[in-house]
This record gives C-alpha cells, structure tokens and sequence, in this order.
C-alpha cells in the first residue's frame, strides 16, 4: 500500500492505495508544535483503524503547505513504517509545466490537484478547491498550470467575523431558509455560505471570460459540500483530488 499525505494548515489529510484504489481517506488535526514521535504514534494509530498495520505500508509521498512540519513527518514516517517519504517540491518530476513569475512559489497542493485535475477532468479545465483557503486554478488544454486565484477560506472569514466584532457570535456552517435573514446567526450563515458561492460563481463567470470559453469544473477540499450545492454553476465532485494527484506523482517517480 503507498501512503499519501496532504499536509494543510487545518488538517492532515491521508490516503492509502492498493493498487490503483483509495482504500480509505483519514485526516487528524494539523498540530506544528508536536514531535516526531507524537506524529509516528498518531500515525499508526489512524491506519490501524484503517486495517494499514506497519508491514503494510510499501512507500509514501508528502505534499505540504506548512513548512516546519515537512521534516518531522518524513522522521514519523520512518519511525512508523521504516519508508523514506517522497516530498512534493524541487526535484520531483511532476510532468507539469507551471506557467506563472516564478514556478517554485507554486503550493505542493495546487501541483497535485492540477496533475489529477488533468488525468481526471482533461483540459482546459477549472478546479475549485475549498480548504483554508478557497482556491481557483486553471489547466490548460496541455496539462499546464497557467494560474490561480486564492481567497480566505470560508472558516477563516467566519471566525475573523466573529473575532473582529464585540456582538457577532461564533456559529456553525449550515445554510439558513433566506438569504434575509432575522436574526444574527441567520444573517451571518447567509453572508458566509451565500456569500461565497456567489463568489465562486463570479470568479468562474470572470475566469471562463478571460479564457474565451466555459471550462468544466471540478470541486474539492473539506468545505465543498457546505458551498458547492448554493452555488449556480454545475461542477463535478472530486473530493480526493490531491490525494489522487499525490498517487499519480509517487508512480511517475518511483514506479
């Protein structure tokens, strides 16, 4: 079984493949100030819920956005299953040509899911990615990366609503019955949850415009199913896309 992990800012989320399956989907709390041996054990003890014991896992590739973790994970990995991580960065042949200012500022993440965004999907095509972020990248028609659009995430606007303010409460995410709403939590669910699907529709709408034509749209990352079904646009679920990017680049490169 290869291990891949996407490491964000929010969540550490991990996929073990059998083959070419996903086998199962697991993710625990990002925590930078935890050791190598507090990971290894966290680790172990999430895939053997999963049936992945310690003989189990053959290889494994790392994609991160949170630099100061990257090291200790490839220690935990080797202190768990004895396997030397592939990190996703310089020096691994992704078969992606990256068409912006300056190619190594790219997020490991944007490169897996636009390697699987164009496997899955084709090109030109259009990736919504809800994570910490809410990030918009193109492929074009010849698998290239040619760009991306990045705004706060939806967690990140809700709690910066209810932080930055002395009355607005800390709530949850559900969509209320109007977008008027009558009452402080409803108003803000409607400001966060319409609000950023109107959002994502105008960013495709500005996006598609640009490009001269309608791109297919796919939709990932942990908040997709809160702001996906508010939004006007059609798109297509894939919510392991990293995941599958990840799995793509390890057989590019070690198989």
């Amino acid at each position: 079984m290869i291990l891949c992990m996407d490491i964000g800012n929010t969540n550490i989320t991990m996929g073990g493949f059998a083959g070419d399956d996903l086998a199962f989907v697991a993710r625990m709390a990002t925590n930078t100030a935890a050791t190598e041996d507090e990971y290894a054990s966290r680790i172990l003890s999430i895939l053997n819920m999963h049936g992945a014991g310690r003989r189990s896992i053959e290889g494994a590739i790392v994609s991160s956005v949170v630099p100061q973790l990257n090291q200790v994970v490839r220690q935990a990995l080797r202190f768990a299953y004895g396997v030397e991580a592939l990190m996703v960065g310089p020096g691994i042949r992704t078969g992606l040509n990256i068409r912006c200012d300056d190619p190594s500022s790219v997020g490991a993440d944007l490169i897996c899911a636009s390697v699987a965004a164009y496997r899955l999907c084709g090109g030109p095509s259009l990736v919504v990615d809800l994570g910490t972020a809410t990030k918009l990248l193109v492929v074009d028609q010849n698998g290239a990366f040619i760009g991306a659009s990045i705004a706060p995430g939806v967690g990140i606007a809700l709690r910066a609503l209810s932080e930055g303010t002395a009355q607005l409460p800390q709530i949850s995410l559900e969509a209320p019955r109007s977008v008027l709403g009558r009452n402080t939590v409803d108003c803000m669910r409607s400001g966060v949850i319409f609000g950023n699907a109107c959002m994502i529709d105008g960013m495709i709408d500005r996006i598609s415009a640009e490009m001269g034509r309608e791109l297919p749209v796919c939709a990932t990352g942990g908040l997709a199913p809160v702001i996906l079904p508010y939004c006007r646009h059609a798109m297509t679920p894939e919510p392991d896309l990293v995941l599958r990017g990840l799995y793509f680049l390890y057989r590019k490169n070690c198989l």
